[in-house]
Formats: C-alpha cells, sequence, structure tokens
C-alpha cells in the first residue's frame, strides 16, 4: 500500500488498475469502513493481487466481483469470478501463496470452483482478542 492510504483505497486503485489494464470488470460489493492492522492489509492485498492474477492467467472470465469487510468478528474477504473454473488436482503455487498469507494473519482461506461458473476465493482473519 502506498503511504497513508487506508485498505479501501488500496483495494480500489489495485482494483481500477487491474480492470483497466484486462478490459475484466470489476464489481465492489463492499470495502472495509474502518482501519484494520498494516499485517492484515497486506495479506488482503498479496491474496487480491494473486487472486486478480490467476483471474486473468486462466479463467476467461468477464467479471470479477470483490467484497471485503471488517466487523467485531474479524476480516472477511471474497473474490468471485464467472470464468470458466477448474477442476483441483492439489493447491497450486497461486493458491498455496493465498493461503499462506491469510495463515501469516492468523487466518483462513478456501477456494471453491464449478467448472462452467468460476471460481470463489474466501478467507477469514479473525479479530484480535485483547
Amino acid at each position: 500500500m502506498r503511504g497513508g492510504q487506508s485498505l479501501a483505497e488500496a483495494l480500489e486503485s489495485c482494483l481500477a488498475e487491474w480492470s483497466e489494464r484486462t478490459g475484466i470488470a470489476v464489481e465492489t460489493w463492499a470495502l472495509p469502513a474502518t482501519d484494520v492492522p498494516s499485517g492484515v492489509s497486506s495479506c488482503v492485498m498479496a491474496t487480491l493481487r494473486e487472486a486478480l492474477s490467476n483471474v486473468e492467467r486462466h479463467s476467461r472470465a468477464r467479471t470479477v466481483s470483490i467484497a471485503v469487510t471488517v466487523g467485531k468478528s474479524g476480516l472477511r474477504m471474497t473474490v468471485s469470478d464467472d470464468g470458466q473454473g477448474f477442476i483441483a488436482s492439489g493447491p497450486g503455487g497461486g493458491i498455496a501463496r493465498m493461503r499462506a498469507a491469510f495463515a501469516e494473519a492468523g487466518g483462513s482461506l478456501s477456494v471453491n470452483s464449478v467448472l462452467g461458473e468460476g471460481t470463489t476465493v474466501s478467507g477469514v482473519v479473525p479479530a484480535s482478542r485483547p
């Protein structure tokens, strides 16, 4: 993230640049209204970039939908595309990197794909307990 930028601003900037470069439409369902710890922001941005890279290289999607929310229970992120989907034959390098980023922030990540219908990446980072 660029200096002084909130997670929501960094996400908006990243998504706009990516959509313009690739020609793939981005629907933004939700962006965080509050600040999040820098480690969590870094995990979200790294995972988003990897997910978008996978969409661009593999999915043939026309639209990607993004939601990142922060509440009492923590942060949730969803990246969903309407591409061709895939049959998982074991996690590839991109999926492993996304899972590692969320694990580093204390969270977890899942990837669900349906052939002919697209792929959804969902990550959760629970709120820190005092």
